[in-house]
């Protein structure tokens, strides 16, 4: 007999679920998707879908060991990436 548990795929979670998993606000995801810096996502029908990876990849981009680590990659601010210009460049 085939293990039921193998057989489920992966659940996938709405914006509240994802963001309450991340310790973020579901406004804060929302401006996430927007601007595209959160994590991937998942329009099936009208709804926003989240896997859980997806979520756990993003979040791990940020991991660090020390304020001077330099870590793997970055997670950005929810805001647009043009805003992340630095004033010097003026």
């Amino acid at each position: 007999m085939a293990d039921i548990a193998t057989d489920i795929p992966p659940r996938l979670l709405r914006t509240s679920e994802a963001a309450r998993y991340l310790g973020l606000s579901g406004r804060t995801l929302e401006k996430h998707r927007t601007f595209g810096t959160g994590p991937t996502y998942r329009k099936i029908g009208g709804r926003v879908v989240y896997a859980v990876d997806d979520l756990r990849g993003w979040a791990d981009r940020g991991a660090r060991t020390s304020t001077t680590d330099v870590g793997v990659g970055v997670v950005h601010p929810a805001r647009r990436r043009d805003e992340d210009r630095s004033f010097a460049a003026e």
